[in-house]
């Protein structure tokens, strides 16, 4: 439930794949977006499980919060959900003043809100008892299924890639990776909420840092052009009609990338044009990554996505182990799975 920070993770892949790099302001603005996108997430996903336990009151709360953020999605692209922003070699069209203002506005109202959601939560003894102790796995269990993510930072995991294996200019950015040892539902929950608040930290510096420039990189042979050029311009044109008609040719390879999705690791196997002999890779633990082989015809030839709900969810057996059946819902909501992304 988080689409322009999977937008993010796959052109990252492709542009890997490529051997290309986004300006640094398109870079600094899919940071943003990511982060924004890991908000509404863990915004649902709190409200789901405060929902599942019996409180719905902050399931509305955070409900409207993450309406705030699909309006801003709305101005940046027109689309508040189902959207596509993110372009190989950049993003689609720089920010408007009216997206940046509702940014800013945004993250400074989000702390006290947040708040809100907090206190009728966290004083709930009944949302508490439903959680605390329930669901624990510990570090070394979760490290051997793979989780990744809120789930495995729940169980005192630093792990997390922005730090890990920095992409984008995470490596400039100051934050906290949050770990929480109990390794439980709460833990999990916990987790959440503080990555919540680490990101409107993030989204700050990436304000401040943002340089001025291009947002697209200019490669006729590998990127779109701007809509606007492709109306005016007859050389912008026929490169349009170029690449989405015949489309890239990226060179023979494979590769893997993977990103800290707001789930855990979202990863990309991507392979160019065939197989490729003897290639190997041994994933980290909670990457989202995309592979990818090339077989010299010069046109993909497989991906193999890395989904973290997938993987998480092996953990069940594990972790309702000895519990009731109504405490499985809860189990369930503080892994919070996307089923389609399970399904694949």
């Amino acid at each position: 439930l988080a689409p322009m920070a999977n937008n993010v993770a796959w052109v990252l892949a492709v542009e890997k794949l490529m051997g290309i790099e986004a300006p640094p302001r398109a870079q600094y603005i899919r940071m943003m977006i990511t982060e924004l996108a890991r908000i509404a997430s863990h915004l649902l996903a709190t409200g789901a499980l405060a929902m599942d336990v019996g409180a719905l009151t902050v399931f509305l709360w955070t409900l409207r919060e993450r309406e705030k953020i699909l309006d801003i999605w709305d101005i940046l692209c027109g689309a508040r959900f189902t959207n596509s922003y993110t372009r190989i070699g950049g993003v689609a069209n720089d920010i408007q003043p009216a997206a940046l203002a509702k940014v800013k506005w945004f993250i400074e109202q989000f702390d006290e809100n947040l708040e809100e959601c907090e206190r009728l939560l966290n004083t709930n003894r009944i949302f508490i008892d439903r959680l605390e102790g329930v669901g624990v796995i510990s570090a070394e269990d979760a490290i051997d299924i793979g989780l990744t993510g809120p789930s495995l930072r729940g169980s005192g995991v630093e792990f997390d890639l922005r730090r890990i294996t920095p992409y984008l200019f995470y490596n400039d950015i100051d934050f906290k990776v949050v770990t929480y040892p109990e390794g439980d539902s709460l833990a999990r929950y916990f987790v959440r909420i503080d990555e919540a608040r680490e990101s409107i930290k993030i989204i700050k510096q990436v304000l401040d840092k943002m340089p001025q420039g291009d947002i697209l990189l200019n490669s006729p042979k590998k990127v779109l052009p701007k809509k606007t050029e492709i109306f005016t311009r007859m050389e912008e044109l026929i490169q349009d009609f170029m690449l989405v008609n015949f489309g890239i040719n990226p060179p023979k390879g494979d590769i893997y990338h993977a990103v800290e999705n707001p789930k855990g690791e979202l990863g990309f196997y991507l392979v160019s044009n065939g197989k490729v002999e003897g290639s190997q890779w041994e994933g980290l633990k909670g990457e989202l990554g995309f592979y990818s082989v090339n077989h010299g015809e010069g046109h993909p030839w497989k991906c193999k996505i890395r989904s973290p709900s997938f993987v998480n969810l092996q953990s069940l057996p594990q972790l309702v182990k000895g519990h009731m059946i109504s405490d499985v819902v809860a189990i369930i909501g503080s892994l919070d799975p996307v089923m389609g992304e399970a399904d694949k």
